[in-house]
């Protein structure tokens, strides 16, 4: 029997070119009939760092920052969508949720892929000679090691003239 793909979970680092692996998403999603779930996990302070943030900060920040983020994707993808408008009139219906986390990205993504019932995850990976997000690339592989559903890596390119800004 062929796998039925209803929810796919696209984890996104908000990278300028992060919308390249939002276009394979959006691509098997629109395939599928499958509804997208954007996930951005903010990497976890630990609690000395966040003790000494909290203490510099009025009360309440944590949860404008998130609001912050939420609203940066959203306006991402209007963006994206209103480019794509004639290749995919459906883009933005396409999205469930967008989701915002704090804690350890490869926990986060596939905790929040069981949470949603994903039968899908995909993943931006900039790889391991890129100094500017060798982070990423580590949390790709470990969602792949450790996921339980199929898990989908896209390398993002860095060259200078392959430049998405959305998503």
């Amino acid at each position: 029997m062929l796998p039925n793909i209803k929810s796919i979970l696209y984890a996104s680092d908000l990278s300028r070119n992060s919308a390249y692996a939002y276009r394979f998403a959006l691509s098997c999603a629109e395939k599928y009939d499958a509804m997208i779930n954007i996930v951005h996990i903010m990497e976890d302070m630990g609690p000395w760092a966040k003790s000494i943030v909290e203490g510099y900060l009025p009360k309440g920040h944590h949860a404008k920052v998130v609001q912050e983020l939420k609203e940066h994707i959203e306006n991402r993808l209007r963006v994206f969508c209103d480019s794509h408008v004639d290749e995919s009139p459906e883009c933005v219906m396409r999205v469930g949720s967008i989701l915002v986390y704090e804690g350890n990205p490869a926990e986060e993504i596939l905790k929040q892929a069981q949470k949603l019932g994903a039968d899908l995850i995909f993943i931006g990976s900039h790889g391991k000679g890129s100094s500017t997000h060798p982070f990423f690339g580590s949390v790709a592989r470990k969602v792949a090691g450790l996921s339980k559903i199929p898990v989908v890596v896209i390398p993002i390119p860095e060259d200078s003239d392959i430049v998405f800004t959305e998503i």
